[in-house]
């Protein structure tokens, strides 16, 4: 594949930055031995973590489509699934994350894609039809050319026309009836089980604004009477409108004989303890009865539901740290997740162990964490796992030093780092150790916790060593220069290099939020930037901004008039769901505002009055991002109220 002539990659842009890299990897997908690292490195660029379509994306787009239809490439299964990554995030997020030329970009990569779903290969063909389901903007012909493969295919493709059709059938006009017709035949009796629960789940996206008492008919029948309709539990539970009827039926299958029915029960509890705050006392006791399942990973996905749930977990306390030792619990992976739970529960029997973990071989904790949606069971996060545990500092900060002065990976020093981090003052004692990596490729993150720390910290570190990094950071971490900048003003009281690195960026669409950062901490020495802030806070209203932007100036000017009108309306419209950690920095910031922030006091009541969390639900961080949002907005409330 030759380069093509007028596509300036280098002016584009992919998560990492510049796409001058795009070209090369595009054509090393058609040389067998790199295709797989080339498929890999573009799915990381182009679509990272989704959010958005990158100009690159757009410029990528018809290579990737043409890669995936050729049969000499090796990795079409993984360039489909790329495809159809981007072309979903170009049909979910806001327009503004969208660069142009999508739309015309995506409908001709739909002409490309139509015919191979007649591709030899169901594997292919079974890709192929996941990524025409994006294809709204040519839902009629996706359709058609959908149910006709219908009388064709094997199961495993019938499976994905299924869920493939009901976007499509909501953005079409004359398939749409004909499409609704034949996913009702699909629901009888005489259907497969899979196909009955995916028509289902296709109706209702079919027509979102239309309710049926059909489908709750359906899926009780599938979960009830079918054999293996348990199978299907986490799929078929959202078409119930009626709570009562679901917590029911999920506590009976909690106990079911099937070992595969309880896990999918277990995930169906999770999903309904991640979306509503009453569903923990009407689940939660069913779920633990699981910690005793004869299947190990029965055993671990009940921990992690406790876990996930903090303190309310603390009744099986005694339980759980049973389960944290070799005698309580044979199965490692569970022992791991006990053993995260009993600290999230708040209960200081998780210390020792911890620190026997830290001190030993098996450290059972991934140095990284994991933000991908759903009930995956990857190894928990070290950072994530120690991080609220500053008060236990005095027991595990004597491993966690050692393990620091032997590092073997940057991965295992920035999780330590990050620890450190989180506990901040109370990292005292590992100073020198931190001082020490500021000569090693951690730099970044021991800069990072340096300045969390503190005083104790700013009278030991070596000052050159911390300004030099700005200028010289590790290899191959472009975003290094920003941390020690900030970390050098933390420690330093000199904000000159960090001013100079952040304030040009002051004015453009992304990053922001630091640049408001730093010259929130100049306090009322930022004086001089107070009308851009103003500005920046008048036209930017959702995300980070509003909140850097808004404590920025407050700390500058002292006007908590001017700043609190805006903040609250950043958060207003997330009372009725979607809450991010901006959304709860923002909260915070209120009760720190104090009584000049009464006009928050609505919504804030209105955060805690919700049984429906605000927050995201359907994945393992929705009760412990909603738990810390709760613990904002009720400080905030106490503040404002003058601590009455």
């Amino acid at each position: 594949m030759n380069e093509p002539d007028g596509i300036d990659w280098a002016a584009l842009r992919h998560a990492y930055g510049s796409a001058a890299d795009v070209p090369g990897r595009l054509r090393a997908l058609y040389r067998p031995e790199e295709a797989e690292e080339a498929a890999e490195e573009l799915h990381m660029s182009l679509y990272h973590q989704g959010g958005c379509v990158d100009s690159a994306s757009v410029a990528a787009l018809p290579f990737l489509v043409r890669a995936a239809a050729d049969p000499a490439v090796t990795v079409r299964i993984d360039l489909l699934d790329l495809v159809t990554c981007i072309a979903r995030e170009g049909n979910r997020v806001e327009p503004r994350w969208i660069a142009p030329g999508w739309a015309e970009a995506w409908e001709a990569a739909v002409t490309v894609l139509l015919p191979l779903l007649h591709d030899p290969s169901p594997e292919v063909r079974r890709e192929v039809v996941t990524a025409c389901g994006e294809a709204w903007g040519r839902a009629d012909d996706a359709l058609v050319a959908l149910w006709a493969r219908w009388p064709l295919e094997p199961a495993e493709v019938r499976h994905r026309i299924v869920r493939a059709v009901g976007r499509l059938a909501a953005n079409s006009d004359r398939e749409r009836e004909s499409t609704v017709d034949r996913l009702w035949e699909l629901t009888g009796p005489g259907a497969e089980v899979t196909a009955r629960i995916g028509a289902v789940e296709a109706l209702r996206a079919a027509r979102p604004d239309r309710s049926d008492a059909r489908y709750a008919r359906v899926v009780t029948e599938v979960l009830t009477e079918d054999p293996e309709g348990g199978h299907f539990v986490l799929r078929a539970f959202r078409f119930l409108d009626d709570r009562a009827a679901r917590t029911g039926l999920i506590t009976r299958l909690l106990g079911h004989p099937d070992t595969k029915t309880r896990r999918n029960a277990l995930e169906a509890a999770a999903g309904e303890l991640s979306r509503w705050r009453s569903a923990v006392p009407a689940l939660l006791p069913a779920v633990a009865e699981l910690l005793g399942d004869p299947e190990p990973e029965n055993r671990l996905f009940a921990a992690r539901v406790l876990g996930m749930c903090g303190t309310a977990a603390r009744p099986w306390a005694d339980r759980l740290a049973a389960m944290a030792t070799d005698e309580g619990e044979p199965y490692l992976p569970a022992q791991d997740h006990a053993l995260w739970a009993l600290a999230r529960s708040g209960d200081p029997r998780c210390a020792a162990p911890l620190a026997r973990r830290l001190g030993g071989e098996r450290l059972g904790f991934a140095y990284f964490s994991v933000h991908s949606e759903g009930w995956w069971t990857h190894e928990l996060s070290l950072s994530e796992t120690l991080g609220p545990l500053s008060a236990r500092a005095e027991v595990l900060l004597p491993p966690l030093r050692t393990r620091l002065r032997a590092v073997r990976s940057v991965d295992e020093a920035r999780a330590l780092c990050q620890t450190l981090t989180a506990w901040g003052p109370a990292a005292a004692p590992a100073v020198p150790e931190l001082c020490a990596l500021l000569e090693s490729p951690a730099a970044v993150w021991a800069a990072e916790a340096l300045a969390a720390i503190g005083p104790e910290a700013a009278a030991a570190v070596d000052r050159e060593r911390l300004r030099a990094l700005i200028d010289a950071p590790p290899r191959d971490q472009p975003f290094a220069p920003r941390a020690p900048a900030l970390a050098y003003a933390r420690l330093t009281g000199d904000h000159g290099p960090a001013l100079a690195l952040y304030l040009p960026r002051l004015g453009e669409p992304y990053g922001n939020d630091n640049p408001a950062i730093l010259l929130g901490e100049l306090g009322p020495a930022g004086a001089p930037y107070a009308d851009r802030l103003r500005e920046l806070l008048a036209t930017d209203t959702v995300g980070w901004l509003p909140l850097r932007v808004g404590e920025a100036l407050w700390r500058i000017t002292g006007r908590a008039d001017e700043v609190v009108p805006a903040l609250v309306a950043a958060i207003e419209p997330y009372a009725r769901g979607g809450v991010t950690r901006a959304v709860t920095e923002t909260v915070r910031l209120l009760g720190a505002i104090g009584p000049a922030a009464a006009p928050a006091v609505p919504v804030l009541r209105a955060f805690l009055d919700a049984d429906e969390r605000p927050v995201e639900h359907g994945g393992w961080r929705s009760v412990p991002e909603d738990d810390e949002l709760c613990a904002a907005a009720r400080a905030a409330l106490h503040a404002v109220s003058g601590g009455c």
